[in-house]
């Protein structure tokens, strides 16, 4: 049985995945891909231009990073929890009394700095949780592509082990048994 992915942690991996770095795609390299993609995802409408999508675009590739760490592949760096941390000053996280009892973090900013907020509170939700250890991305150098590992002992390294995990097995077998 698996276990459900927590929508904080779906919003992370949907927004890491919005560059294809297989095929160049990048559903965010222009203000109105950004601005639909933010609507889409409940964070918007926001209107945004060249410099907010480079902002935007700086914190995708820091949680990245993040997510290679979470892999295996590097270590997480302070400079990208910075611009994490940058982005949740910036949309002003507040702490907010909800019905059940808890305090729950929330952006208080308008616009694209109360987007980014938001998903610093993914973030911050996630590492609560637990949920951020199994936010990953492919240890193939030509994907990472985030994924959810819903492995018992987490140990899962290849977004999908019938695509990049079987590429890397064939890289290894030729590797090994190339002649010399």
């Amino acid at each position: 049985m698996t276990a459900a992915i927590p929508p904080h942690a779906e919003l992370l991996r949907d927004f890491v995945n919005t560059a294809d770095l297989e095929t160049g795609e990048d559903r965010l390299s222009s203000p109105s891909g950004l601005e639909a993609w933010l609507s889409d995802h409940g964070l918007g409408p926001v209107r945004t231009n060249r410099a907010g999508v480079e902002g935007v675009l700086a914190l995708r590739e820091a949680l990245r990073r993040l997510l290679l760490a979470n892999a295996g592949i590097g270590e997480a760096a302070e400079e990208d929890w910075a611009i994490v941390e940058d982005a949740a000053r910036r949309g002003r996280i507040a702490l907010r009394h909800r019905r059940d009892g808890a305090l729950a973090p929330e952006a208080t900013a308008a616009g694209l700095p109360g987007a980014l907020g938001r998903l610093a509170v993914a973030v911050s939700l996630a590492t609560q949780d637990g949920s951020w250890l199994r936010l990953k991305a492919c240890r193939a150098h030509d994907c990472h592509w985030a994924f959810y590992d819903e492995a018992r002992n987490h140990s899962r390294q290849w977004c999908s082990m019938s695509v990049c995990g079987n590429r890397e097995k064939v890289r290894v077998f030729r590797a090994r048994h190339a002649p010399v």
